[in-house]
């Protein structure tokens, strides 16, 4: 059985980490670089690294960014924001990070997963998909951090993302994230159910049980957080200590 994976995730703004709920009222949380040596030696097993505001103009400093990243940490991590084409994949796996975050890209050019997969491997492709769960019970995917509403149910886009070659899915809650009311555990064992990929738990950790739970009860592969981490409320080794414990494969 795979050790279940921890996985800090730093959303980057003008060069700054921040943090906000419900995807909203953003504070910053630190120096990514700095936060991401600090994850390392508490012994996560991943950093997922997002520019929110993704531009063209931004692109250059990003990858700078992921440069300095990886002169300073040795666990591996994905970089997501602004990855529209090969090009982009090229330029910032050259700079340093070991897997890609697609998302409204791929939405709006599904193809995009398959030339990944193709030309560099699907285990570089990571497909994150933001959706909200409607009072009907339905899981509409969104575009541009949570911004647009598309067609797309959950459950349907993962499995085509998965049949096209991703190598995992980042599912990101938006009704359960920066609340700390604990992860969408049911539709995260659905998926973990249905598709073939490991599946990433994101959105509503707040405490270490939910971090158990998203693992026990939504069959979770990994389990991703922010704030929890960046301002110091889960240390990462208490935490891998406290899910050995509960019966949980992790690395210790």
């Amino acid at each position: 059985m795979l050790a279940k994976r921890i996985i800090p995730c730093l959303d980057i703004k003008n060069g700054t980490t921040v943090k906000g709920i419900n995807f909203v009222n953003l504070r910053e949380a630190g120096d990514p670089v700095e936060l991401g040596k600090s994850y390392s030696l508490q012994g996560a097993d991943e950093l997922v690294y997002l520019d929110i505001t993704a531009s063209h103009e931004g692109r250059k400093t990003f990858t700078d960014l992921v440069g300095r990243i990886a002169r300073e940490i040795n666990i591996p991590f994905t970089v997501g924001g602004g990855i529209n084409e090969l090009s982009d994949v090229e330029r910032l796996l050259t700079a340093g990070a070991d897997k890609v975050s697609v998302n409204s890209s791929a939405l709006r050019r599904p193809e995009l997963i398959d030339e990944i997969s193709s030309h560099f491997g699907s285990q570089v492709c990571v497909v994150a998909i933001d959706a909200h769960k409607d009072n009907k019970g339905r899981w509409t995917c969104y575009l541009n951090g949570g911004r647009i509403a598309t067609d797309r149910d959950l459950f349907d886009w993962a499995l085509e993302a998965n049949q096209r070659g991703a190598g995992e899915i980042l599912f990101t809650s938006m009704n359960h994230d920066g609340v700390k009311t604990g992860y969408a555990n049911s539709a995260l064992r659905r998926l973990s159910e249905t598709l073939t990929i490991p599946v990433i738990a994101s959105g509503g950790a707040g405490t270490m049980e939910h971090f158990r739970d998203t693992f026990i009860d939504g069959k979770s592969d990994a389990a991703l957080a922010a704030s929890v981490f960046h301002f110091g409320e889960i240390p990462i080794g208490d935490l891998k200590r406290y899910l050995k414990d509960e019966g949980v494969n992790v690395r210790i």
